[in-house]
């Protein structure tokens, strides 16, 4: 048995409630740099390392208590994945399929701006 004395008490902050504005399979735009890209999955808050977080300049490094996004991204000269905050995402009404070589191994049809995920990789 734990002697739970010292918590007794204790003040524990949990962060925000924060609520996803995108889904997975939408087509995002990053709103600074304008590459695009495919969300292939979701992070309720920050859960990267603090040495990427750090590696982030300081008057840009967004808020970590946000929703976080890994997308199948792309912009005019290469494909790669990256991890991006809400904040700095925006809807892609460009109508667009992203061209990404992974895209067929997780996403199966494209259709109204949005891509269907196969069912190997629903839970």
């Amino acid at each position: 048995m734990t002697d739970l004395t010292p918590i007794i008490g204790a003040h524990i902050t949990a962060p925000p409630v924060v609520h996803a504005r995108f889904s997975i399979g939408d087509i995002v735009k990053h709103r600074l740099f304008g590459f695009r890209g495919v969300i292939f999955d979701i992070d309720p808050v920050f859960a990267n390392s603090e040495e990427w977080y750090q590696a982030i300049p300081e008057e840009s490094r967004p808020d970590k208590h946000q929703p976080f996004y890994h997308l199948l991204a792309e912009n005019g000269e290469a494909s790669y994945v990256a991890y991006v905050s809400q904040q700095n995402l925006v809807v892609d009404d460009s109508d667009e399929p992203v061209d990404h070589p992974a895209i067929g191994g997780m996403f199966g049809t494209y259709a109204n701006g949005k891509y269907q995920l196969r069912p190997l990789h629903r839970q």
